[in-house]
């Protein structure tokens, strides 16, 4: 068993392997003509027509499909312009508004505080006349207190009253006057 080897080559002398068998060259040749004709007529009539469909299909969907992308991008800037313009547009009635809403604001404020003023002034007048009623008022009082503060200090001065008591009131007025 030690001597025996395994050979997996033909023994010298037989048969060649078929396709390099020079005696079946010219057959084998024109088998591979047959299938190549038989073959080229079948994808020229049968495969290739079917082929070149679905690419004219694929590229009439494709050239569709494009054209109506720039047909709805059109639409789209359409729409965005309208879309820009009537923003533009509310914004001027905004701005329109706020201007309207500051100046009606303004006339109020105006109006308000013209009757606030009005009404500050009706009650200064009305105070200053007051204060000057009440002015008169002590100055005649003044006048009496003056004159009788005057009758007493000469009583005690001179230990008699004056009998005049208009003379009195008349220099206690030209006194308090300048």
């Amino acid at each position: 068993m030690a001597n025996e080897i395994a050979h997996t080559e033909i023994p010298a002398g037989g048969p060649p392997f078929p396709p390099f068998d020079r005696e079946t060259f010219p057959s084998q040749l024109l088998w591979l003509a047959v299938a190549f004709a038989a073959l080229y007529v079948m994808m020229s009539r049968l495969a290739l027509p079917r082929v070149d469909l679905i690419l004219t299909k694929r590229r009439q969907h494709i050239a569709g499909d494009l054209c109506e992308a720039e047909r709805l991008k059109g639409d789209s800037s359409i729409a965005i312009a309208a879309y820009e313009e009537e923003l533009a547009q509310a914004r001027i009635r905004a701005q329109a508004l706020f201007s309207e809403f500051c100046q009606r604001q303004a006339a109020e404020e105006e109006a308000g505080r013209k009757a606030l003023d009005v009404r500050l002034n009706r009650r200064i007048a009305e105070a200053e006349e007051r204060i000057a009623t009440a002015k008169a008022a002590a100055m005649s009082n003044i006048r009496g207190i003056a004159t009788e503060a005057t009758i007493a200090i000469v009583a005690r001065l001179t230990g008699g009253a004056p009998s005049d008591r208009r003379t009195v009131s008349a220099a206690v007025g030209k006194a308090l006057q300048g």
